[in-house]
This record gives structure tokens, C-alpha cells and sequence, in this order.
């Protein structure tokens, strides 16, 4: 599977084509409704959230207001961390070495220093309840699907895309790095912070104001469930990829 592919986009654009139109016009941009720095907490905190951490927005701007009682508490860390990852990313191009600083710069909390930023060297599954429900790409393959990956998001990035073919793309690209699962951990989150990076990238900086994680996160067993499109790396149906590609236009209907 190519992330520029453009197999299901007929159906994608039916769809939600002119709503993601509407929707995205309708959207309050404005600062009265969040600054970027409000709203980039907020990604964080939501996509942490998604991750396990308990730790909600309103807690978490409480927190930072007394932050030298805090300051050492791990799942405040753990956003902060992923707050400076938004941040870097929002002085950036997007590239595959922006993107590696920014899984750096992310897992400062959780990860030892030589798993930051650097692809994993260890067999990778994604366990539930239930035990283990995908089992990602080998170790040792983890490099040549990143850089097809990144080669094939390039030729995305020098297109001009629509801002429906945008959504599109972008969900895409989300679902696939999802399931090459790159990392030793902070794949999910850094997946999120891919997707909006690439919206950025064509729609402008204003896209970084988008409650994606938000809507991701109070749909959490829809995202999860659609995500799921195979239990191993060669064997997903990318044809039933499209519930999952129609969750990130639903966000523009959110509340920032």
C-alpha cells in the first residue's frame, strides 16, 4: 500500500467531499476560541489521553499554573514533552528527519535515549485485552518501509492538492504509518502529530488549531477499531480502510 494512492478516493469524495468544504469554512479559527498555544496543549493532552495518560485539559492547565510543585510528574512530563514535539513541528517542513527529532523530542519521558528519535530494533506487536491484535513489520524492514514511505509522502508535498485529496492524504498517511509502527513506542502519538503536520503543510498553519486528538479520543473505540485492518503488517485490507480515513473530516464539526 502507497500513501499516494488514490484507490478509494472517488468513494472518499462522494462521500464527504463537500462537507469537508462546508465544514472547513464553518471552522472557528479564530483567537477568541483558542490561540495556537491553547489549542497545541490541547492536542497534546487529548493525544496523551488516547495513550493511557489520565491526566485531563483542565487538570493540565491547572497543573502548569503551579508547575514548580509539579514540575516532576511524570504524565505532566509526558505532555510537555509532547507539547515542545507540536511546537518543533510547527517551525518545520515536514520530513523524515523533522519527524525523527520531533519522536525525540516526544519520548524524552518513556523511552531510553537511544530508542528517541530512532527506529526500532525489536519485534513490535500491539497487545489488547485479549492479547495480541497486530503484529507490525520485522525490525529489520523498518527502514526500507520508512523510506519508501517518506519518498512517496514527498511526491504528496510538492503536489497541489485539493483540501478534500488533503484530508484524504492525510488520513492515509496516518493509517500507514500506524502500521509499519516505526518506533519502540509513541507510535500513536506521533502518527497524530504526522497527520496534522501534513494537513499544515497544505492547508497553512491555521490546521494546527484542528481538534483532531480531541475527536479521535472521544471516539477511541471507533478509532481503534478502524485502524484494525489486518492482524499482521502483510495481511491488512486496506479495503476497509474508509470508516477510518472518514474520522478526521468529522473533527471540523467539533468545538476547538
Amino acid at each position: 500500500m502507497k500513501i499516494t494512492d488514490k484507490t478509494y478516493f472517488d468513494a472518499y469524495r462522494q462521500r464527504l467531499g463537500q462537507q469537508i468544504e462546508a465544514w472547513f469554512k464553518a471552522f472557528d479559527f479564530s483567537e477568541a476560541a483558542g490561540d495556537l498555544g491553547y489549542r497545541t496543549a490541547a492536542s497534546a493532552v487529548y493525544s496523551s489521553n488516547i495513550e493511557g495518560n489520565t491526566i485531563d485539559l483542565n487538570t493540565f492547565m491547572n497543573l502548569k499554573l503551579a508547575q514548580e510543585k509539579f514540575r516532576h510528574h511524570k504524565e505532566v512530563e509526558e505532555i510537555e514533552d509532547l507539547i515542545a514535539a507540536y511546537e518543533f513541528a510547527q517551525q518545520r517542513s515536514l520530513s523524515e528527519k523533522n519527524l525523527l527529532k520531533a519522536h525525540q523530542i516526544l519520548s524524552r519521558s518513556f523511552l531510553i535515549k537511544s530508542r528517541q528519535g530512532n527506529y526500532r530494533t525489536d519485534r513490535m506487536g500491539v497487545f489488547s485485552e485479549r492479547g495480541l491484535v497486530y503484529l507490525a513489520v520485522e525490525p529489520e524492514n523498518v527502514s526500507k518501509e520508512m523510506r519508501a514511505f517518506f519518498e512517496q509522502l514527498a511526491k504528496l508535498l510538492v503536489q497541489k492538492l485539493t483540501r478534500t485529496e488533503t484530508f484524504y492524504f492525510a488520513s492515509l498517511t496516518h493509517l500507514r504509518f500506524a502500521h509499519i509502527h516505526p518506533f519502540s513506542d509513541g507510535n500513536g502519538r506521533a502518527a497524530r502529530l504526522l497527520e496534522k503536520w501534513f494537513l499544515a503543510e497544505n492547508l497553512g498553519r491555521e490546521a494546527w488549531k484542528l481538534p483532531s486528538e480531541k475527536y479521535y479520543k472521544e471516539h477511541q473505540e471507533t478509532y481503534y477499531k478502524t485502524i484494525n485492518l489486518g492482524v499482521n503488517f502483510y495481511e491488512l485490507d486496506y479495503d476497509r480502510c474508509l470508516p477510518f480515513l472518514e474520522m478526521l473530516p468529522q473533527c471540523l464539526k467539533e468545538s476547538p
